[in-house]
């Protein structure tokens, strides 16, 4: 992923090719394995292979003591094409 500075714009990574990630991380409490707790991890990535959210995965499996139990993953290129069409003489976006 470039970068992130102050000229860094969401859009500037949206033109890069990528699009926002959500992950739904369900993980094991360290002191009662059989609670599961979640945690929402969001930022642009590269799908199909999610270079950002393997790279935070492996971080959470290197230092965080929550074993993973599992990741659910959705993702939504929000740089498109946007579609016009008049209703009486007003312009409305679909």
């Amino acid at each position: 992923m470039p970068a992130r500075n102050s000229s860094t714009s969401d859009f500037a990574l949206q033109l890069a090719g990528y699009g926002l990630t959500t992950a739904t991380i369900l993980y094991r409490m360290p002191d009662h394995r059989h609670l599961l707790q979640t945690f929402i991890w969001q930022h642009y990535d590269l799908a199909p292979h999610f270079p950002e959210l393997r790279h935070f995965l492996a971080f959470w499996q290197r230092k965080l003591e929550g074993p993973l139990h599992s990741v659910t993953v959705a993702h939504a290129c929000l740089l498109k094409p946007a579609e016009i069409r008049t209703i009486d003489d007003a312009f409305t976006f679909h």
